[in-house]
């Protein structure tokens, strides 16, 4: 009777916190939600000496009280699932780790404790609320886009990179060391940085044909960044010019998790477990 009651309750905890198409699961990922942007902003504020200094004890409990939290939570998560070290091991089981333990961290290193700010990762649970998976198909056809132009970017890339090479050294000949161009890999640096419109402005030409150089490199690289954009562009229009199901065909999916193997994105009303077989609990 125990082994049914406690199956019944931790079946209810997996419900609750791995799910958010129920509404005690939504809940929980909103409260989740405010917790973790409320935790983060303790600790922006924690790192501002003034405010620290006045508040240095409200902000202490609230981080503890935070943390403590997280840690019922990270134990939770990991007594409702049939394969602990599934959840531990995985990426989000990582992320919460790490953003429960620098506090406890900071109880023998001093400081430490601002790596909690590293729990802002852990927003990311907040797409499940939004139900991005049943836009998974988009998502396909982004990646398949990207896959199937990334020959075309590599070359791309490696005749960027040679051209870097080539007005560095050039550059590096023109300038010398009185302008900052020390060596062929500052040089280059230097090309890279203007050609990616990002000027740091550390090193600048001083000569006439070093300025001019300069210029056409700057120009040029307003169409350099534009190519890439092309390319995907191009492969996401054919890519989305395949057969596309018809709605009343389309796969609708939900953010369900299945308890045995954590796996996501299951069919509507689906009984078992694409990814293990397992009934799945709705």
């Amino acid at each position: 009777m125990n082994t049914k009651k406690e199956r019944y309750w931790r079946r209810k905890l997996h419900d609750i916190i791995y799910e958010a198409d129920t509404p005690a699961g939504k809940i929980f990922d909103i409260l989740l939600f405010i917790t973790i942007i409320a935790s983060i902003i303790l600790v922006m504020l924690e790192s501002i000496k003034s405010f620290d200094d006045k508040y240095h004890n409200f902000l202490n409990i609230s981080e503890w009280v935070i943390t403590i939290l997280f840690s019922i939570e990270y134990i939770a998560r990991i007594v409702t699932v049939k394969k602990p070290l599934k959840y531990i091991f995985s990426f989000y089981g990582i992320i919460d780790f790490l953003s429960t333990i620098p506090k406890y961290i900071s109880l023998l290193f001093g400081g430490i404790h601002a790596l909690a700010a590293l729990r802002a990762l852990r927003l990311l649970r907040i797409f499940r609320i939004l139900k991005l998976a049943r836009y998974l198909g988009a998502s396909n056809l982004l990646a398949s886009a990207l896959k199937a132009s990334r020959a075309k970017i590599s070359v791309f890339l490696f005749a960027v990179l040679i051209l870097c090479i080539i007005a560095g050294t050039l550059m590096y000949l023109v300038e010398g060391e009185e302008s900052g161009f020390k060596s062929i890999p500052v040089s280059v640096y230097w090309c890279i940085v203007t050609l990616t419109t990002v000027g740091f402005g550390d090193i600048a030409p001083v000569t006439p044909l070093g300025q001019f150089i300069a210029a056409l490199i700057m120009i040029l690289g307003y169409g350099i960044i534009a190519v890439p954009t092309g390319i995907v562009s191009a492969e996401y229009s054919a890519q989305g010019k395949k057969i596309v199901p018809k709605p009343e065909n389309k796969i609708r999916l939900n953010s369900q998790s299945c308890e045995n193997c954590l796996a996501e994105d299951h069919r509507d009303k689906a009984d078992f477990c694409y990814n293990c077989g397992e009934k799945l609990h709705i």
